[in-house]
This record gives structure tokens, C-alpha cells and sequence, in this order.
């Protein structure tokens, strides 16, 4: 009965070192010989929006590349390279409320909060997977429960969390 079960776990200690490339638990797909990202900075283009998108888009896309893959972060002419600018932030309103009276304007109670980043994705091993598009995300908050200026920075990082992991899932997941 022993040898059944040593051989069960040899087995199965071979099929799992087997495979075609590289993979992660965050769905990353990426050829053993990628070994460098390039990501310089995102500047921001948008008319609107806090000052420091440029700096916390770059930073924040940089370190979840770096925790969720085994690349090196290099300054240019990386394996991969990806590259881009926050091209839009917009507010927008969702849903007007009614005023109470006819002598009252209508006041909008919801506001969306839209930003778009363009991003060139080069893969130089592969230039199959290589794409230029424009992500784009928003939330939506209640004027009557929520100060923008005491919200905008939750608000943004929140918008760029959904950006970041949909252009890693074009990227390197190939979603």
C-alpha cells in the first residue's frame, strides 16, 4: 500500500512542475523569457482632478505589476512596456432630486466621478498581445452624504484600483 501512495505523490510532484509557462495565483500569463517591465511615467492630461494623479497612477501601476509578477521594473526598453497618460476626469450628474418646492431649483443627488487612462502595451517577444486603448472607470456618490474635496482622494484611488487590474488583465492575464 505504501509504494501506491509514493507513487501517487511522485506523480502529481511531476505534473505540477510540467508546464507551458509561466503562471501566478493573479492569472498572469507571461513567456519565461520576460523578465523586465518598463513603466515610466503616466502624465496627466486631464483638465480636472487632483494634482497628484500622475504620480499616484504611476506609483500605484508599478507596484501592483511588481507584487503580482515576478518582472523587474526597469527604466526603458523593458520586455514589456507599457506606457500611457489619465487623458479625462469628469463629473457628471447621475440623478437629479426634486425640489421641495416650485420656487426651488432641482439638485442632482448622485455625481459620477469618470477617469480615463490611455495605455500602449508593447510585449517585444510576443507583439501579438501589444494593444493601445482607453480604460475607464467611475463611482458614483451622494452629494448630500459625501463632500468631494473630503472624498476625492478615496474616490480616486478606488477608480484606479479597476483601471490598473483591467489593463493588467489586457496585459499580461491576455483577458
Amino acid at each position: 500500500m505504501n509504494w501506491k501512495i509514493s507513487l501517487v505523490i511522485a506523480l502529481l510532484a511531476v505534473v505540477m512542475n510540467t508546464s507551458c509557462g509561466v503562471y501566478s495565483f493573479t492569472g498572469a500569463s507571461i513567456s519565461a523569457d520576460v523578465k523586465t517591465i518598463s513603466i515610466p511615467t503616466f502624465y496627466n492630461n486631464a483638465p480636472l482632478g487632483p494634482s497628484n494623479m500622475s504620480i499616484t497612477f504611476t506609483e500605484k501601476i508599478r507596484d501592483y505589476y511588481l507584487q503580482n509578477t515576478n518582472l523587474v521594473l526597469v527604466d526603458s526598453d523593458g520586455d514589456l512596456q507599457l506606457e500611457g497618460a489619465i487623458s479625462n476626469y469628469t463629473l457628471s450628474p447621475v440623478a437629479v432630486t426634486a425640489a421641495e418646492d416650485d420656487s426651488n431649483i432641482d439638485l442632482t443627488s448622485l455625481t459620477r466621478i469618470t477617469i480615463y487612462v490611455d495605455a500602449v502595451y508593447v510585449n517585444t517577444k510576443d507583439d501579438t498581445f501589444d494593444f493601445e486603448k482607453t480604460f475607464s472607470f467611475f463611482i458614483d456618490f451622494d452629494q448630500d452624504r459625501q463632500d468631494l474635496s473630503s472624498n476625492e482622494e478615496e474616490f480616486v484611488d478606488e477608480i484606479f484600483d479597476q483601471i490598473i487590474l483591467d489593463i493588467f488583465n489586457s496585459s499580461v492575464a491576455n483577458w
